[in-house]
């Protein structure tokens, strides 16, 4: 591939040296790499690996720079074909933004760190089609910050020459350049001496009279350049004076750190420059802007990995507490101790931080961005807090996902900010007209479902908005699935006029039931492609029993005894209801010993008439109110004896947990998947008999063996049904997109 790198700059920094090491990488792969940056002392290092720069004025924000950079980038561009342009930092990941508008290409950005996002400075950045993140917490910056979904993110590392960084390399060079004391003790830092990089080179200049004092001889060396160089560099000739030796040597900008490094006795600083030192096996105080760790050893490895080795949220440093640490780690130079903590530093880079690896990472990344994409745009009840229909969304999702990673997914979702926790894909304002048309005309393909969406037995409204965002794709010139769609009731005529024109349009149909392709039948839908397939949820992946029973007894679920689920909904206040649930709850309760453990499957609607119905029976029952997710409460469905339910997807998720089920109808689409399954039925809910469906459970619970085998035989058949929703939608796209 030919590679466009675009950065601030190439001077002395942790993601100056990532770039120039990841470049030379992929050079010696047979990449064709150009660089554009500002300039700086890694440019000559790049060019003797026949790595092209071009000079741009990319480090400043001035418009007159940017504006200088934007001419100069799109020009080359345009000119050179490029296979993918990678950005490192803001300011070029904006000004590439801003190229791509009149030129396309493949867009990667890499966050090195986190950025000031206050005022318009959120808005001053583009993250392209996929971005890399080198830390864990950067990835949490970046859906936090900038609502970066986090299937477009990837985690990479600050890749380490373990060669030029090693205990091996020679700093005879070093020592006799500065005069350096070989035989008393040797300090180093790295870092670019910028305002907001270098608060561990001030302290430790700060610190070095405290030094002095504990340790005979001691020498700072800082190596590094940047707007604070000057400063630093008096403050240093001062406390020389008062020290009355050069204990404070400002090497300036350098690219032989790793004979920098060599000289050390101990290393102060944070991220790529404390993993070079650790592949040298020098001892590494972990301090910089972010924060202060100390003396780098393996109980901190896990809090040090997962911010980069940046230190961010750990506690600030102090002047004193780098001094005494720097004092003590000399003192221990020598001991097996120490000894075994650098070889453990050097075996973590060695295993985990190789340039290899970072290349790999990143050639992956490009390889995604290079292919064909799949836009999808996902429509469905999603957002109102109803487990069956999230439950429908995450299965749906995670097939999509599995499919292709090139599948780039939004979802039409109803108040995203309530979801923003949740969710780590694209979210769409279902209810916002313009977002909802910008998107549409953005995919490339219109999932519809699954779930109940055409049916007119709550409202017109439902059926109405999910046919307009159909015909709105189709007059968009889109393509369009009905995914595993359940059809009806749906009741008015003009409804099953809608229905039967929006369905003769769609490109493929697949319905999780015969009864579904009956109803389009009846209402005159005439072809032969309608396929019949399973509820997606049948392929949902749920936590395992032990973390499941665990949900339960926090949830104050005594575990002496199984217990029965109950999962209701309100329904057009039926009469006696409430009070018939609960003399059927408080006779299950007392004849066979079983907890009432109410389910709740859409906060709030389902937790009112759950405590309505436990105030009403006179022995005590439980609810779990909590909001759970989809694979916990599938889980803990998967733990009950058996259930009494209304709800589909509670019927669905205890089907698939193999747990037999008591169904109570409300709609046909219950009664149909009761028959389905072979389950019995308490009856309809504005007819409930309280005799009838205790007899009913009797005999559910007398022979649960034959029905816990009889749903294994079903939902295996129905698991393989629900993967062919897959199956027909990676065709479709490899023949139709």
């Amino acid at each position: 591939m030919k590679i466009l790198m675009v950065t601030m700059s190439l001077d002395i920094g942790g993601a100056e040296t990532h770039i120039a090491e990841l470049s030379k990488e992929l050079k010696k792969r047979g990449f064709d790499i150009v660089i554009v940056s500002n300039g700086g002392v890694y440019v000559d290092e790049i060019e003797k690996h026949s790595i092209r720069h071009v000079q741009a004025p990319l480090h400043s924000r001035s418009a007159s720079c940017m504006y200088k950079s934007y001419r100069i980038l799109k020009k080359l561009v345009k000119s050179e074909d490029f296979d993918v342009v990678h950005a490192h930092a803001r300011i070029p990941a904006f000004i590439m933004g801003l190229v791509r508008k009149s030129v396309p290409f493949n867009f990667v950005t890499t966050a090195h760190g986190v950025y000031d996002t206050s005022g318009v400075l959120k808005y001053l950045t583009n993250w392209g089609d996929k971005t890399i993140a080198v830390s864990q917490d950067i990835v949490n910056y970046l859906t936090d910050s900038y609502g970066v979904p986090r299937q477009d993110i990837s985690v990479t590392i600050n890749g380490i020459d373990t060669e030029r960084f090693s205990p091996q390399i020679s700093a005879e060079n070093i020592i006799n350049e500065f005069s350096l004391d070989s035989a008393k003790p040797i300090i180093c830092h790295v870092s670019r001496l910028d305002e907001d990089s270098s608060t561990a080179a001030e302290q430790l200049i700060k610190a070095m009279p405290l030094v002095a004092e504990k340790v005979d001889g001691a020498q700072l060396l800082i190596a590094g350049s940047g707007t604070e160089f000057s400063r630093f560099s008096a403050r240093a000739e001062e406390i020389n004076r008062k020290i009355g030796r050069n204990a404070i040597i400002m090497a300036g900008p350098r690219v032989d750190i790793n004979e920098i490094v060599a000289v050390c006795d101990v290393f102060v600083g944070v991220s790529r420059t404390a993993l070079e030192a650790m592949a040298a096996e020098k001892p590494v105080i972990l301090a910089g802007n972010a924060g202060y760790m100390g003396l780098f050893a393996e109980e901190k490895l896990k809090e040090a990995r997962d911010t980069n080795f940046c230190c961010r949220g750990s506690m600030a440093s102090q002047v004193e507490m780098l001094a005494a640490d720097i004092a003590d780690c000399v003192a221990r130079t020598g001991s097996e101790e120490l000894a075994e903590i650098c070889r453990f530093g050097r075996r973590v880079v060695i295993d985990e931080y190789s340039v290899e690896r970072m290349a790999d990472d990143c050639v992956k990344v490009y390889n995604i961005v290079i292919k064909k994409k799949y836009r999808i745009l996902m429509s469905g009840y999603y957002g109102f807090s109803n487990a069956g229909d999230e439950a429908i969304l995450n299965s749906i999702y995670n097939n999509l996902v599995a499919l292709d990673e090139n599948i780039d997914i939004s979802v039409l979702v109803a108040y995203p900010e309530r979801s923003a926790d949740i969710y780590d894909f694209r979210m769409v304002d279902r209810f916002n007209f313009w977002q909802v048309f910008k998107s549409v005309k953005r995919c490339d393909l219109l999932i519809s479902g699954g779930g109940s969406l055409l049916q007119d037995r709550t409202s017109t409204k439902s059926i109405v908005y999910y046919l307009t965002i159909i015909n709105l794709a189709k007059f968009l010139g889109k393509k369009v699935m009905m995914y595993a769609n359940g059809i009806g009731p749906v009741l008015k005529p003009v409804n099953r006029k809608r229905v039967k024109r929006a369905v003769s349009r769609i490109d493929l149909v697949t319905l999780r039931d015969e009864n579904s392709v009956q109803e389009l039948r009846s209402m005159g839908v005439d072809r032969n492609d309608l396929n019949v397939t399973a509820d997606p949820v049948f392929t949902f992946d749920c936590i395992d029993k032990k973390e499941a029973e665990r949900l339960a007894a926090d949830a104050g679920i005594p575990s002496e005894r199984p217990f029965v689920g109950i999962s209701i909904r309100d329904w057009y206040n039926v009469p006696n209801f409430r009070k018939t649930m609960a003399e059927i709850c408080d006779d299950i309760y007392d004849k066979y010993d079983l907890n009432i453990v109410f389910i709740v499957m859409q906060t709030p609607n389902d937790i009112e008439i759950s405590k309505d119905v436990q105030r009403l029976m006179k022995n005590p029952s439980y609810i779990l109110s909590e909001k759970y997710r989809t694979a916990e409460l599938m889980g803990i469905v998967g733990c009950a004896h058996f259930i009494m339910c209304m709800r589909l997807h509670t019927l669905i998720f205890a089907a698939h947990m193999d747990v037999p089920t008591l169904g109570i109808v409300y709609d046909p689409k219950v009664r149909d998947y009761l028959n389905m399954l072979d389950m019995p039925s308490m009856g309809d809910v504005d007819a409930l008999d309280r005799e009838f469906a205790v007899k009913q459970a009797d005999h559910l619970i007398k022979n649960r063996c034959d029905y816990v085998a009889a749903l294994k035989k079903k939902t295996t058949d129905l698991k393989a049904r629900a993967r062919k929703n897959e199956e027909l939608l990676i065709a479709f796209m490899k023949e139709n997109l």
